[in-house]
């Protein structure tokens, strides 16, 4: 019988899990899995960060709610399946929880979150998470082929956001706080960013 584990100092910080282990874990730490390491999350988010993902939250569930799209937000677990295509939980080596996230695919959806890659990916930076948003998880959503990534970057007041063509995300220009984002992904999905930050 598999054993619950309630104390992250028991694991090997060093080793590789899966998300059949992950599903073991019962520590009070937030964690993600990427290709079977264990990344710490940020402690919890701070206020500004909640104001944000509250009013994105609400702009996109305007637009989501008419359609056949669904919007998740954190803590939501995304795995993100192996090359091979595999869905056994055994298998699977990484689940990431984006800060939002829209799944397009309802065959994608199931009681433990969302399997494959969303349509949407929205990260919004905090002081310890940066790095992680820039490089890591950019290098996953993009060859797991998520359509559309957003980074929030609370402290500029501004979004850079990324479409994938041929594989590839290709930056388009910052949004500034005075500009207004409109989705290449999602024509109805268009607002002023000044929205967002508002205190």
């Amino acid at each position: 019988m598999a054993t619950i584990i309630n104390n992250i100092n028991k694991l090997d910080l060093k080793g590789n899990y899966t998300y059949a282990d992950y599903l073991l874990w019962n520590f009070k730490e937030r964690v993600e899995l990427i290709k079977g390491k264990i990344v710490k999350m940020s402690p919890a988010p701070s206020t500004s960060h909640q104001r944000i993902s509250g009013e994105l939250t609400y702009l996109l569930s305007k637009v989501f709610r008419k359609s056949k799209c669904q919007m998740f937000v954190a803590p939501f677990d995304v795995r993100l399946v192996n090359y091979k295509q595999s869905t056994q939980d055994n298998q699977i080596v990484t689940v990431v929880q984006p800060d939002l996230c829209v799944v397009c695919d309802s065959n994608k959806l199931d009681e433990k979150g969302c399997i494959g890659s969303p349509d949407l990916i929205i990260e919004i930076l905090s002081p310890g998470n940066s790095n992680r948003e820039m490089t890591i998880k950019f290098d996953l959503y993009e060859e797991n082929g998520v359509k559309e990534y957003w980074i929030v970057n609370q402290s500029e007041k501004t979004i850079l956001l990324y479409v994938l063509k041929d594989n590839k995300f290709i930056g388009l220009k910052p949004i500034v706080e005075s500009g207004k984002l409109e989705s290449p992904t999602f024509p109805d999905l268009k607002f002023p960013i000044k929205n967002i930050f508002k205190q």
